[in-house]
């Protein structure tokens, strides 16, 4: 067994415990291609692949495969929003199957028909999960491993910390991916000594070469704090980790009287989401590709302490990968 195998690097069949979370709007072919490449997993975001970047998802994966040879994954967020977007996930899944990607990440949903799908193909599934109530029902559903969202991570963020989720739900017997928080090298090797099979990163890779974010965004990572980290429910009608920019302490963050009515609504809250994210998804999308304006949303975890300069994504991967390699214990000499 090398120094950097876990159960979670078994099973993505990768060198380093380390995953690229997949983002909206920035997650790029190049840069996912780069993280794998560097012995990472990158995690496709079709809905960036192809709204965003321009990529056929069929074509996107192939110019990943130019790119590297190396395994990455696939992101499937399965809440039952509309009929057809269900039927467009369910077609990119077959895809990303039909293309040879074996490791795929859940969220937002019961994820069972991407687990007996990818079964079937002998890959694995993870799940996000905030708490140990989801982690069960994930668990149903037949998963092999879980994201464990905390409270530090960027995008929908959970509300615990990361040792607090571990101590919930170490017990369950599958493989545990710390998401949130993690910015820096010193982080990683915390994570994975607290008994984390796996971490996920997302902000730090957001300010790099190969992300096709703008400057202005990979700036503004390099700039915040943690404290400049704010929740909004105006992205998703969900609290989604923000930069507090200008605009944000402006508009505020919180959801209006009949909004947080509608929200709570078992039957209105997906409709309340719909409308929030198609309101949004427009603004995410300009501010991070064409950079600034005066309506500015820029996801982001409180990783942001760590992050200090804009570099490679490679670099990224090999600077952690050392870090984990000088923490383990050297092995005693045999005799001769």
């Amino acid at each position: 067994m090398n120094a950097h195998e876990t159960a979670f690097t078994r099973h993505a069949g990768i060198e380093v415990p380390l995953i690229c979370g997949a983002m909206y709007p920035c997650s790029n072919p190049e840069l996912v291609a780069a993280v794998s490449a560097a012995g990472g997993l990158g995690v496709i975001q079709p809905i960036s692949m192809r709204f965003v970047h321009g990529h056929d998802l069929r074509e996107g994966i192939r110019l990943m495969r130019r790119i590297t040879d190396k395994p990455f994954g696939f992101n499937a967020i399965v809440e039952k929003s509309s009929d057809v977007y269900m039927d467009r996930m369910k077609k990119w899944v077959d895809v990303a199957l039909e293309e040879g990607v074996r490791f795929f990440v859940t969220a937002l949903g019961d994820p069972r028909w991407v687990v007996d799908a990818v079964h079937a193909a002998g890959g694995v599934v993870y799940h996000d999960v905030t708490e140990r109530k989801w982690a069960e029902k994930a668990l149903e559903g037949g998963v092999d491993g879980l994201i464990c969202v905390n409270a530090r991570a960027g995008g929908h963020a959970g509300r615990k910390a990361p040792e607090a989720l571990y101590a919930e739900l170490g017990d369950l017997g599958v493989p545990l991916v710390c998401a949130g928080g993690v910015g820096d090298e010193a982080t990683f090797v915390k994570m994975l000594q607290l008994g984390y099979a796996g971490v996920q990163v997302g902000t730090r890779f957001i300010a790099t070469t190969e992300c096709k974010a703008h400057d202005d965004y990979k700036k503004a990572i390099v700039d915040a704090h943690a404290e400049d980290i704010v929740l909004t429910e105006k992205i998703s009608g969900v609290p989604v980790a923000i930069i507090e920019t200008p605009y944000v302490k402006q508009v505020g963050t919180k959801a209006g009287f009949v909004m947080k009515r509608v929200l709570r609504h078992p039957k209105l809250k997906h409709y309340g989401r719909m409308y929030y994210s198609l309101k949004s998804v427009w603004q995410l999308k300009k501010a991070s590709l064409e950079g600034g304006t005066y309506k500015d949303y820029w996801q982001a975890g409180k990783s942001v302490d760590g992050v200090r300069a804009v570099e490679p994504a490679g670099d990224v991967v090999r600077r952690f990968a050392d870090a984990w390699q000088a923490s383990q214990p050297t092995a005693a000499p045999t005799g001769t």
